[in-house]
């Protein structure tokens, strides 16, 4: 192992970063906070600083998956593809079967120009996390319970709300859910033996009305989805906490050249939900080739990495860490048992913090969706 390995698996570098990434997030989720009073005056102001306010914020985490551990994104699909993103709003469609796809997801954001506009359709347990949901809110991210008949209203109200946003902005669909594991792919293919749809190797089923609702109602606004599947080089399953110890990883990323016009797509619900079961039974054709032949089919682009959430995170890095490294400093020369038990306990706390959020990302953790669909079936 090289020194800069070595360095790369120390606890209090991590911890360095963890701060660095909390407390910038708190700053920012207070300037977001002021912005509220734009709302009313200059909505599209608004929503112009919140966007670079969030890609601040986020840009870290792609920062340590690009530049502090490496990992490689290559791209299948043909330059004709790529010429087109970060050029019109649209929608994309993610398999959901890793911890960090979601960071792979906005690391292909950050490189086309729309990490800070991207949205998702989130739980409604996430508005609770601080930086996270806090963000989220701020970005107009529709939150739902994942009970349609609660839901409908206020995320046909949320989507609607979005179709005179400013900013280019792709919404990531995780239409399985989510994420993948044994036990949900067992559930999932029993419910689709339950409907009469055809059964899936490398994905769960797909829940239809979020991608259904999310044309319907942003009609005239998107102008595309795009077919998007994930998968790491050598079978590697990463984490985030992994990411945060420097593991390189091989992130290949398949973009079907076959973009898809709305306008093509069917209006009809039922036909629309017919549409996105064939697009998986596709993507599963996909997964299947991965893993026979290791890698997808079609032309390789790797498109460069940006110096900005480098940038990024050293202003923020100079800004917090300079008066940390002070106090502590202080700290320790003073002596005195009170202010070192109470930075010590600054520590711990921060640990907690950090350890919890990164549990957010863990596939253990995710939603109980699959059994709650067995229950409504028996």
């Amino acid at each position: 192992m090289g020194f800069i390995a070595y360095l790369k698996t120390q606890f209090i570098l991590h911890l360095l970063i963890s701060f660095v990434f909390v407390v910038s997030g708190l700053i920012i989720n207070f300037i977001q906070l002021c912005t509220l009073v734009l709302w009313p005056v200059n909505k599209q102001l608004y929503r112009r600083v919140n966007c670079r306010l969030s890609y601040s914020l986020w840009s870290q985490l792609v920062m340590l998956l690009e530049w502090w551990s490496g990992t490689k994104c290559t791209l299948f699909t043909d330059q004709a593809t790529v010429d087109k993103f970060g050029k019109e709003h649209a929608i994309i469609i993610l398999n959901h079967n890793f911890e960090i796809d979601f960071l792979c997801g906005w690391t292909m954001c950050e490189r086309f120009g729309v990490l800070g506009s991207s949205k998702v359709l989130a739980k409604q347990e996430l508005l609770k996390v601080p930086l996270i949901g806090w963000t989220w809110y701020f970005l107009e991210i529709v939150f739902c319970k994942r009970k349609w008949e609660e839901d409908r209203d206020k995320v046909i109200s949320g989507l609607k709300n979005l179709a005179d946003y400013p900013e280019c902005m792709w919404i990531l669909l995780y239409c399985e859910g989510t994420r993948f594991t044994e036990k949900k792919h067992q559930i999932s293919m029993q419910v689709a033996e339950s409907k009469g749809l055809p059964k899936l190797k490398h994905h769960l089923l797909p829940r239809t009305k979020g991608f259904t609702t999310t044309l319907q109602c942003l009609k005239g606004t998107v102008a595309a989805v795009y077919d998007v599947t994930l998968n790491f080089k050598d079978k590697k399953n990463p984490s985030l906490l992994g990411i945060l110890h420097g593991k390189k990883y091989g992130a290949d990323i398949c973009v079907r050249t076959m973009r898809f016009p709305v306008e093509d797509i069917p209006e009809d619900e039922k036909e629309s939900a017919n549409w996105l079961h064939k697009l998986y039974q596709e993507k599963d054709a996909l997964q299947d080739h991965y893993q026979k032949e290791g890698t997808f089919p079609g032309p390789q682009i790797k498109p460069p990495r940006r110096p900005w959430t480098l940038l990024n995170f050293l202003f923020w890095a100079t800004v917090l860490l300079s008066p940390l490294i002070n106090f502590a400093i202080g700290v320790a020369v003073s002596g005195s048992p009170l202010l070192i038990i109470g930075f010590i306990l600054f520590i711990g706390i921060a640990c907690f913090a950090v350890r919890r959020l990164i549990g957010v990302t863990e596939i253990e953790k995710g939603s109980s969706y699959g059994n709650q669909e067995v229950k409504k079936k028996n």
